[in-house]
């Protein structure tokens, strides 16, 4: 298969835009437990969510090696990978690193991006890409382009479910049943260099639909022409609510809304969402 665009599978994007986008996908290991489960076009999602919630045990994910990385290059002649952040992951250094080993083994590279995201961020990113690529920009442009759209991109999300955080030791049981308890939602994001933050603690979707326009109408960053991409784990009446409500007040050329995949997912957790902009 050759591809334009190489992403790692915390990339949230539907079969169809991978082809319409030329984009080839290398996958992470998700880990329930003891069980692995390879995070690529075999895995059944709902059968993995059933297990999940089933599952007691440590929840996480493990990077993809260098070498799935060079294999992606070479086999697809991708010019560009797009990867998890750097600071949430290891898939970023070991995509600097395959590339390298590609070069050195027959001569091809890619240019990787770190999207300082995940999830719909990581979507954002490899449509802003596909569009520089299209318009034919020299290789040097489009890399510059793409690093400072980066740069300014904003990532939000929020979870419906916190027991993968429990599960992880990263929210206490505790604190975890009263956020349930007391129906408070927590929007969190990136903080612009990979690093996930607390923006707000709301009470109620209404409140929290209010919280996350006000946010991006306060980020500072141009809107109108631009694109949004809103992800969400078995949740499209409220994607389809926010996308509404951006709608209403905001002039994005497009909103795309996607379902998350199996790492998204994982972390996300049933009705989690995220938004890209």
């Amino acid at each position: 298969m050759e591809a334009s665009i190489i992403v790692d599978s915390g990339c949230d994007m539907p079969e169809q835009m991978k082809k319409e986008m030329s984009v080839a996908v290398v996958p992470l290991t998700l880990m329930l437990g003891q069980t692995e489960f390879v995070d690529d076009e075999s895995l059944d999602l709902a059968e993995f969510m059933k297990t999940m919630k089933e599952c007691s045990e440590k929840v996480g994910s493990a990077s993809p090696s260098p070498y799935l990385y060079q294999k992606a290059i070479q086999s697809t002649g991708g010019e560009y990978v797009i990867t998890l952040s750097g600071k949430l992951s290891g898939s970023y250094s070991n995509a600097v690193l395959g590339s390298s080993q590609a070069e050195e083994d027959s001569g091809q590279s890619a240019h990787v991006f770190d999207s300082k995201s995940a999830s719909a961020g990581e979507t954002l990113i490899a449509i802003k890409l596909h569009e520089l690529i299209r318009e034919g920009l020299a290789k040097t442009r489009i890399i510059e382009a793409v690093h400072d759209f980066i740069d300014n991109m904003k990532t939000y999300f929020v979870l419906e479910n916190y027991e993968n955080l429990q599960k992880n030791g990263r929210l206490s049981k505790v604190a975890g049943s009263l956020i349930q308890i007391l129906n408070i939602k927590l929007i969190m994001g990136s903080d612009g260099n990979g690093n996930i933050v607390l923006y707000e603690k709301v009470r109620g979707m209404r409140q929290m639909l209010e919280r996350l326009m006000s946010l991006v109408e306060n980020s500072g960053k141009k809107t109108e022409g631009e694109n949004l991409v809103i992800s969400h784990c078995n949740n499209l009446e409220l994607a389809e609510q926010l996308c509404t409500e951006i709608k209403k007040r905001f002039k994005f050329k497009n909103i795309h809304i996607v379902p998350t995949g199996g790492l998204s997912s994982l972390y996300a957790a049933e009705k989690g969402i995220v938004i890209a902009f």
